[in-house]
């Protein structure tokens, strides 16, 4: 499509009309320094519409034009009437061909213009051509990410959760979606241990018949998760053995009595005596670390303190396993 230069009195722009925004940003200081120096380059897209002019793209620019004071810019009108469908292709290319998308942005554009096509293939296509993903999978899970509520998005913007995890905070009701993005900002936690928060609270919500929120609302969770004398790091480390504790009590107990066994059998740094997983199985792993020969004799000298008494050893590894 052709457009032709005109002056635009910037009075005559409707700034309130978003319907075609797709950038994030909301900051204009760049774009004021070189509008001031250099002038305005690339003259933003506009559509008349009976009096008034409608952005289809370059809401920053106009922005920074009101701010330095300007009367009038130039802008880009389309020649022949332009439809919806050919204004959203104009906002998603003017944008998506200067920078990379966000997802927020991806979201946005793939949303707006699914409303265009029936089905989800024509949609990629079309959203290939405008530098947008055409993998029909990807682009059905971007476009979810449009109708979760805005602390998730602002997550998602800020890279505290990934597409997969917001895609599954959004199968929480809302609040609850919302306390678990809210959670994983404040501590920073990676992907890996998001999910596993997730998946113990759900567990204790389902293995004490609770709602998931009662289980975060709780005050022993809460007085760890606002505890501001602990870092990060540290109130992470309090939850998860919390939650732990809680969704598999015998596990937490024969952890216990496991490192009291280790205690008492006084190993030494270089003696690691490692139990089978969650305590199940009867295979227990004794790993030596050493540099010498005379640290081996060492070694060889504790087992045989601790095999003076197997007995002991038998029965105490047994109270592990029945707890």
């Amino acid at each position: 499509m052709d457009f032709k230069n005109n002056q635009v009195p910037l009075s005559l722009i409707d700034s309130k009309n978003q319907t075609f925004r797709i950038t994030t940003e909301t900051g204009i200081d760049d774009i004021l320094a070189s509008i001031k120096n250099v002038g305005l380059i690339n003259p933003p897209i506009l559509i008349k519409k009976k009096s008034e002019y409608t952005i289809i793209c370059g809401f920053r620019r106009i922005a920074a034009c009101r701010i330095l004071g300007l009367l009038n810019i130039e802008a880009k009108i389309p020649v022949s009437n332009a439809n919806e469908l050919d204004c959203l292709k104009f906002a998603i290319t003017d944008n998506s061909f200067q920078r990379p998308l966000n997802l927020i942005e991806q979201s946005r554009a793939l949303c707006m213009l699914s409303g265009f096509f029936k089905d989800i293939t024509s949609l990629a296509e079309a959203a290939s051509s405008l530098g947008l993903p055409r993998n029909p999978s990807l682009i059905k899970k971007i476009i979810n990410i449009y109708h979760l509520p805005l602390p998730i998005q602002n997550c998602v913007l800020s890279n505290s959760i990934s597409l997969s995890m917001a895609v599954e905070l959004g199968k929480f009701e809302k609040d609850t979606g919302i306390t678990f993005a809210e959670i994983f900002n404040d501590l920073k936690l990676g992907l890996n241990k998001q999910r596993e928060l997730i998946t113990m609270i759900n567990e204790i919500s389902l293995r004490e018949n609770i709602p998931v929120m009662k289980v975060i609302q709780e005050n022993d969770f809460q007085e760890i998760l606002q505890n501001d004398e602990l870092d990060r790091t540290k109130r992470t480390e309090k939850l998860r053995f919390y939650l732990k504790k809680r969704r598999y009590p015998s596990i937490t107990r024969a952890e216990k009595k496991f490192e009291e066994l280790v205690k008492k059998l006084k190993l030494g740094n270089n003696m690691k005596l490692i139990p089978p997983k969650n305590f199940e199985g009867n295979t227990f792993i004794i790993k030596l670390y050493f540099n010498t020969l005379k640290d081996l004799q060492d070694h060889a000298d504790t087992l045989k303190k601790i095999l003076r008494n197997p007995t002991k050893l038998i029965d105490e590894i047994q109270d592990l396993k029945e707890v």
